[in-house]
């Protein structure tokens, strides 16, 4: 199966409709979403958060807990993102510890580090302590544990997450590879610099999806079932204790 064949572009009922519409869902309050260039997550997640009537946390700086707005966000790196990435912020400590002047002195890395790592996680914490919500990324299954939240990884082989990226961000497949380069590099060394461990690590997740093999829809409602059946059975496990 090709990504071509499997991929459906999102139709307009994917769009997250708005909380008054859609009552959350019992035992349902927090799913994190992470997901590799071209795997969907820009699609998938908010409108995860739609369907449960949920918060909807994007990755790393933006849409800090504000409720899911339709439509779906974007898979590339964005400016603030990228300013927000390990790589970028190390060579901007490079460039600042270049001789200026006898007084000056830059950051250590170390603290620019836990600037980040604070910086990203703020956002995590107030959802948890609002009740729930949906987290793209942000490295929020490190982060949170297994105990805390519903956890998926969304990925496939680079290729197929090309066409898919492209399909879904309205450019060519050249353009799309160009973005997977940068924007899974830069993903990749956010969460390995910071939490030293690597984002496809299986054993960080509940549930890993390969996002282009089926259309993004169906892992929309595979997602769901997964999480409620997941809060289901943790809510028995502490009821018997």
């Amino acid at each position: 199966m090709t990504a071509e064949s499997s991929f459906h572009p999102p139709e307009p009922a994917l769009a997250p409709p708005g909380p008054s519409l859609v009552p959350p869902s019992p035992g349902v309050l927090l799913i994190t979403v992470s997901a590799s260039y071209g795997a969907g997550g820009s699609v998938v997640a908010p409108a995860l958060a739609g369907r449960l009537g949920l918060p909807f946390l994007q990755r790393v700086t933006t849409s800090e807990g504000h409720l899911a707005q339709p439509g779906p966000c974007d898979e590339q790196l964005s400016m603030e993102e990228v300013k927000a990435t390990p790589v970028h912020r190390l060579l901007a400590h490079f460039t600042q510890a270049m001789p200026a002047g006898p007084t000056q002195s830059p950051p250590s890395t170390h603290h620019q580090d836990e600037q980040l790592r604070g910086r990203g996680e703020a956002g995590i914490y107030r959802l948890l302590a609002a009740g729930g919500g949906v987290i793209l990324d942000r490295a929020a299954a490190v982060v949170l544990g297994k105990d805390r939240g519903f956890h998926v990884r969304l990925d496939s082989p680079a290729e197929r997450r090309v066409a898919q990226g492209a399909v879904v961000e309205g450019i060519s497949e050249e353009h799309a590879r160009e973005r997977l380069r940068a924007a899974d590099k830069a993903r990749t060394a956010y969460v390995r610099r910071l939490y030293r461990c690597d984002p496809a690590d299986p054993t960080l997740y509940h549930l890993v999806i390969d996002s282009t093999a089926v259309p993004l829809d169906t892992v929309i409602e595979l997602i769901l079932v997964a999480a409620r059946t997941h809060s289901a059975v943790s809510q028995d496990a502490t009821a018997q204790w």
